[in-house]
C-alpha cells in the first residue's frame, strides 16, 4: 500500500532536500503546505507561476515522490477581515496553479470565529454556517473556472463540525468541485469518541461518495477525559473499521499520515498500511 505524509513533518527545508527526506523515509506522496514545508522559495501571495509549479513538482518527481493535495488552510471566519481575505485569495491562487504542481486538490478546514482556531461557542450558530457558506461559494466558482478541487476537512471544534453539517453544506453548494479530506480524529470530541464507531459510519453513509483524501493520525483519550492528536497506532482510533469502509467505497484512495514526528514515521507507516491495506 502506497502511502503518503504531510511534508512539513520533516520540517521546513530546500525543495530538493526535502524531496530526497520524503523518499528515504519510504513516501510515495505527500501533501505539500508550501510556505511551512519549504525554504529558501517565496510562496507568497501572487508568488505563485506555472514555472514555480514545475520547478516544485519536478523536484519531487525526480525522487519519485508525487504531489498529492496542496495545504493551503486557512480560517474563513478569521475577525480580521484582512487576514480573512488574504487567505481566500490565496486559496484562490492555490486553485489556479495546482495543476502546475501536479494535483488537483488544494485543502483547507472551515475555521472558527476565534482567530487561533479553538473552539467558539457561536461557531454552531446559523450566521457562522452562512459565511462558511459564502466563503466556499466563492472558492468552489474559482476552482471550477480551472478544473481543480476544494479540499474541505471537517472538525469537531469549527464550524463544520459534523457529517450531518457538512452533508447540508454539500447540498447548499452543489458544486462537482469541492471534495472531502476525511480525518476520522477529527470527528471525536470527549462527547462521542466512546462511540466513534457510530461516528465513522455515519461519515462514510453522509460523505463517502466524496472523499478525495484521508488523513491518518489516532485519537488517545487524556486524564482529563479529552482528545488529544497522537500517531496512528498510538491511539484507540478503529483502524480495523476504517479500513474495512475504505476498501469498500474509497479503494486507493490517498493517505497521509499526520500529526507525526520524523521518529516516529516507520512505526506508523507500517501500522497504517497493515490496517488498511487489505485488498487496496
Amino acid at each position: 500500500m502506497k502511502l503518503g505524509i504531510l511534508a512539513h513533518s520533516f520540517g521546513q527545508l530546500p525543495v530538493h532536500e526535502l524531496a530526497k527526506q520524503v523518499n528515504t523515509h519510504g513516501f510515495s506522496y505527500i501533501q505539500l503546505a508550501l510556505a511551512k514545508a519549504i525554504h529558501g522559495i517565496d510562496t507568497r501571495l501572487g508568488a505563485l507561476s506555472p514555472g514555480l509549479g514545475h520547478h516544485i513538482g519536478e523536484a519531487f518527481d525526480r525522487e519519485g515522490v508525487r504531489i498529492a493535495v496542496l495545504g493551503c488552510y486557512f480560517n474563513p471566519l478569521h475577525p480580521d477581515e484582512n487576514v480573512r481575505r488574504y487567505g481566500i485569495d490565496r486559496f484562490k491562487e492555490h486553485l489556479r496553479f495546482a495543476r502546475d504542481f501536479g494535483t488537483r486538490i488544494v485543502a483547507t478546514e472551515t475555521g472558527s470565529l476565534d482567530a487561533d482556531y479553538l473552539f467558539h461557542p457561536d461557531n454552531r450558530n446559523e450566521t457562522s454556517y452562512q459565511s462558511v457558506r459564502t466563503v466556499l461559494e466563492e472558492l468552489a466558482e474559482e476552482a471550477e473556472r480551472w478544473g481543480t478541487f476544494v479540499g474541505i476537512e471537517v472538525a469537531a471544534t469549527h464550524v463544520i463540525h459534523s457529517p450531518e453539517r457538512m452533508e447540508r453544506l454539500l447540498a447548499d453548494v452543489p458544486s462537482s468541485n469541492i471534495g472531502i479530506v476525511l480525518d476520522p480524529v477529527n470527528l471525536l470530541d470527549a462527547a462521542n469518541i466512546a462511540g466513534q464507531d457510530d461516528v465513522i459510519e455515519d461519515a462514510f453513509r453522509r460523505l463517502g461518495s466524496r472523499i478525495v483524501l484521508v488523513h491518518a493520525k489516532d485519537a488517545q483519550r487524556t486524564a482529563g477525559g479529552e482528545v488529544s492528536h497522537v500517531a496512528a497506532g498510538q491511539g484507540e482510533l478503529n483502524y480495523a473499521l476504517l479500513g474495512e469502509k475504505l476498501r469498500a467505497c474509497k479503494p486507493h484512495v490517498d493517505v497521509v499520515l499526520e500529526s507525526i514526528l520524523p521518529e516516529e514515521t516507520a512505526a506508523a507507516a507500517d501500522y497504517v498500511r497493515r490496517m488498511l491495506g487489505g485488498n487496496r
